[in-house]
């Protein structure tokens, strides 16, 4: 894209299908405000395209969200990348960079609540599989939203499969900080 100003980068296709299906709710087409979200296959190749995006390649303005394990390897990078030295939580929010809690779909299950995200499991036809998952002993005795995070990421493709009905669900007064702020930067 010609036009690209800016890349957000996110860990994969379910947390990119997240931020689209916000930014589409909130009336925002991000491709006409040059904005690129790229999925990168997973947290640790943020050295490939800070690279390849950042200043030592094509000088784009960078946005991104990660999982709270992944924060020490974003900042790292970025401070390689001369992004700054001892850079704090806050100092990657200024430059763009948003934490997620545990993980997106911890932070929409928070903010929508496990009663809210088992409507959407039922919606989708999978609450008697998510029913299944509470009662291995593995899980019987855990919290409804440890279990519902272990559902999503149970199965390939789930994770992606729910992170456009999940922000479908969300009052927007209450969507995730971290996404909220994200979308709010760029």
């Amino acid at each position: 894209m010609s036009d690209m100003r800016t890349v957000v980068l996110v860990e994969g296709a379910s947390d990119k299908s997240a931020v689209e299906a916000l930014a589409e709710r909130r009336g925002r087409d991000l491709a006409a405000e040059g904005v690129s979200l790229v999925a990168m296959g997973g947290a640790t190749n943020i050295g490939t395209y800070i690279d390849k995006y950042g200043p030592t390649g094509r000088n784009l303005r960078l946005a991104g969200l990660c999982d709270a394990r992944e924060e020490r390897d974003f900042r790292r990078v970025l401070e390689r990348a001369g992004f700054g030295s001892g850079l704090s939580r806050g100092d990657l929010e200024a430059l763009g960079f948003f934490v997620c809690v545990a993980d997106l779909e911890d932070e929409l299950i928070r903010a929508l609540g496990t009663a809210t995200v088992e409507r959407v499991v039922d919606a989708e036809g999978e609450l008697r599989s998510f029913r299944t998952l509470q009662r291995q002993p593995a899980w019987r005795g855990g919290t409804t939203h440890a279990q519902l995070r272990r559902f999503m990421g149970s199965r390939g493709g789930r994770k992606l499969r729910y992170s456009g009905p999940l922000v479908a669900a969300l009052d927007l007064d209450r969507v995730p900080r971290p996404l909220d702020r994200l979308l709010a930067h760029v």
